[in-house]
């Protein structure tokens, strides 16, 4: 990792607490705001400890832009869950073989960067 790309990833890690650190609930409950403060936290110290030996550059590149992506949807929307995305599981049609293959690699391409690593922690 070069220093830059350190610099970069330790200012996200900062941003995530400092946002947790302000961060009121839409509902503006206490209990609530307390929840989803311990989430973004947890959230945070669980990825970056999953991903504190990735040395390839397009990886590294890859998680910065979703972490970035993950921070602008939290703050715009005011949640700071992952969005789900609105696609059934088997919303084409049944296919066997090599098309069904084929339909799960596009259902895997299509899936937003933000959610990338969601599924692999939960």
């Amino acid at each position: 990792m070069t220093p830059v790309t350190r610099q970069e990833v330790l200012g996200l890690y900062r941003k995530i607490f400092r946002i947790a650190k302000k961060w009121q609930s839409a509902s503006g409950q206490i209990e609530e705001t307390i929840k989803e403060k311990e989430y973004i936290k947890s959230e945070a110290k669980t990825l970056f400890r999953k991903n504190k030996n990735v040395t390839d550059p397009k990886l590294i590149k890859q998680c910065i832009e979703e972490c970035e992506a993950r921070i602008e949807i939290g703050l715009h929307y005011n949640i700071p869950y992952p969005r789900p995305i609105h696609l059934p599981p088997m919303g084409l049609a049944y296919k066997q073989g090599r098309m069904l293959r084929h339909q799960e690699k596009l259902r895997k391409i299509s899936k937003p960067i933000y959610l990338k690593s969601h599924d692999e922690v939960s």
